[in-house]
């Protein structure tokens, strides 16, 4: 019985497209075994993990009725040094109050309001400026001093006593490119705990003619002293 060549045209249509479908049936999922990801990476990602800061960029809060700080010297005769107390940010390069030699900043020791600010150009300015400024200090002041650059080559006998009456354990020693961070008082008896020092040596500096910058940060009682 002779088949019309209409039928077997029809027949070859039926079977093209089952195959074609049967193909692409295979084919997607094969596709889908094989990108599927692990659940550890499917998963939605992690959360950035964030460190909370408290008063000055502290990672712990201070005790009650305590004064939060950080003091920061300058980076060789590039970055500005920082001083921040109870959060307020004193002294640094983005309010363009800092200088090269001793930036220094005077707050009230029993309710840490900041009572003013200067810097003092020790390479080339006049030393008695402060020698003036330093022997001007009001009683009751905290005293934070940073460096930058050179706090010592206008250094005087003068003005390293008034550091030390202040509380400084290495005013006298302070000299050329040497870095800096102190926080005194005024009629201080004693030496205070809040104070780092590096010398300046070809030895031991962390960049091409200065030591490493130094940051100190704590907390400390009203009238601390």
């Amino acid at each position: 019985m002779r088949v019309s060549a209409g039928v077997l045209r029809l027949l070859a249509l039926i079977f093209a497209i089952v195959t074609t479908w049967m193909f692409i049936r295979s084919y997607m999922s094969f596709s889908m075994k094989t990108i599927r990801l692990p659940r550890w990476l499917a998963a939605s990602p992690t959360k950035e993990i964030q460190v909370k800061k408290y008063k000055c960029g502290l990672i712990k809060p201070c005790p009650a009725n305590y004064f939060a700080f950080k003091i920061c010297s300058g980076a060789a005769n590039v970055v500005g040094p920082t001083m921040c107390f109870e959060d307020r940010m004193i002294m640094s390069p983005v309010k363009n109050n800092v200088g090269r030699g001793l930036n220094i900043a005077l707050v009230n020791g029993t309710t840490g309001a900041v009572l003013g600010q200067k810097a003092f150009d020790m390479y080339s300015g006049d030393v008695m400026h402060l020698v003036k400024f330093l022997k001007e200090i009001p009683g009751g002041a905290l005293v934070l001093v940073a460096s930058y650059d050179d706090p010592g080559t206008k250094m005087n006998d003068e003005s390293r006593k008034l550091f030390s009456d202040l509380g400084s354990s290495y005013a006298k020693q302070l000299g050329f490119r040497d870095s800096w961070v102190f926080i005194g008082a005024k009629d201080l008896r004693g030496k205070s705990p809040f104070e780092q020092f590096l010398k300046n040596s070809p030895d031991t500096n962390k960049y091409e003619g200065w030591p490493e910058l130094l940051e100190m940060e704590g907390c400390m009682p009203p009238k601390p002293f």
